[in-house]
């Protein structure tokens, strides 16, 4: 397995909680700023081993909720860690908090990618989201980016909102197309528990009205590189950090809620403020046997629309594939196809995707 190439950081805090965020969120509150940055860097010290990291992403939450002073002792905080010189540095903004200081600061960092979270442009939905910006924010903001040099610029989709019609998701893709973003992640809504949706009892739309949506979302990115269930990219564009996590790579997790992967150990931080300012930052650690790892390999690898290689695979386990996992009647059925060194979803079945990966779960290997 490869060392540690890539570092998340987790910010929890946000200006407003939307509806359906399954996230660690917290109300943003001042007074924990200082003490939870404090924590963040004290963790960072402890657990980082100085690695040249290919990918950084800070997450939340909203990173862009802290104040300039703030946000940028987050930022010289990240800045201790090595890097090598192509690396992917993405920072999640909402866009109606993202400023022109704001900008100047990531640039003074390295900052090279910025997610913003958009979901939708369609009023009637960002109410019911509680998302507070407006078409005209999302237009200044990427203007903003591109002004100071930030061409690498993610937006997030929204699609299977209750009362949503096609030509609603039509008019919302519409709007990103003009903007001729490089990346695109697209999420249907999923009715989380601890959430605000799950407690109003809003229910998940009709499944062929969410695999229509999903279809539509398909033939109007068909110019961009459909590289992930659920991503697009222009060339060259592709989103190095989530290929990381879909590669199976070893990586950091910081911060409150923060999951990493080290060592064959996957661990989850803990989710409580007043544990993780005293310093208790991990909550859960699981060591994978061989078999767990090589399952993640699979649900994780074939996400990707060209799949996992049969040759690395090999190279990584000293075991084939096919002596691991029962394939042959997905094969036959052709749900799952080799392609040169590849084996892969069919595009037809992407969007029954888990119906296909849930076999690649609780197999004995034949070693």
């Amino acid at each position: 397995m490869n060392g540690v190439q890539s570092m998340y950081i987790h910010i929890p805090f946000c200006k407003s909680i939307c509806t359906y965020c399954d996230f660690c969120k917290l109300q943003y509150y001042r007074k924990w700023i200082s003490e939870y940055l404090d924590s963040l860097q004290k963790e960072i010290q402890m657990y980082y081993k100085g690695e040249k990291l290919s990918t950084i992403y800070i997450g939340g939450g909203t990173p862009n909720c802290l104040y300039d002073e703030e946000f940028e002792r987050l930022l010289q905080i990240v800045s201790t860690v090595f890097h090598d010189k192509e690396y992917e540095y993405t920072v999640e903004c909402n866009v109606e908090l993202l400023t022109e200081k704001q900008i100047i600061l990531m640039k003074k960092y390295g900052v090279n990618r910025v997610s913003l979270g958009v979901q939708t442009f369609q009023t009637k939905f960002l109410t019911f989201l509680n998302r507070h910006h407006t078409k005209e924010m999302v237009i200044d903001g990427i203007q903003m980016l591109r002004f100071y040099g930030i061409f690498n610029i993610n937006i997030d989709l929204m699609y299977a909102l209750p009362g949503e019609t096609l030509k609603d998701l039509e008019n919302d893709i519409s709007c990103i197309l003009e903007l001729n973003v490089p990346h695109v992640s697209t999420y249907s809504l999923m009715i989380e528990p601890h959430t605000v949706l799950y407690h109003q009892g809003i229910s998940s739309i009709d499944e062929e009205v969410d695999e229509a949506m999903y279809k539509l979302i398909c033939d109007k990115f068909s110019h961009y590189n459909h590289y992930e269930i659920s991503n697009f990219a222009l060339p060259g564009f592709s989103s190095k950090h989530n290929l990381m996590y879909w590669n199976n790579l070893y990586y950091y997790g910081f911060g409150l809620g923060a999951s990493g992967y080290i060592d064959d150990v996957r661990y989850t931080n803990t989710r409580n403020l007043s544990s993780y300012t005293c310093g208790k930052y991990r909550s859960e650690e699981h060591l994978l046997s061989k078999q767990e790892t090589m399952e993640n390999e699979m649900i994780l690898g074939l996400r990707k629309l060209e799949g996992v290689s049969l040759s690395c695979f090999f190279k990584k386990y000293g075991i084939e594939l096919e002596k691991v996992f029962p394939i042959k009647d997905l094969l036959d059925n052709k749900q799952l196809l080799i392609s040169l060194d590849y084996i892969k979803i069919n595009n037809k079945y992407i969007y029954i995707s888990n119906d296909i990966l849930i076999h690649f779960i609780g197999c004995d290997s034949n070693e």
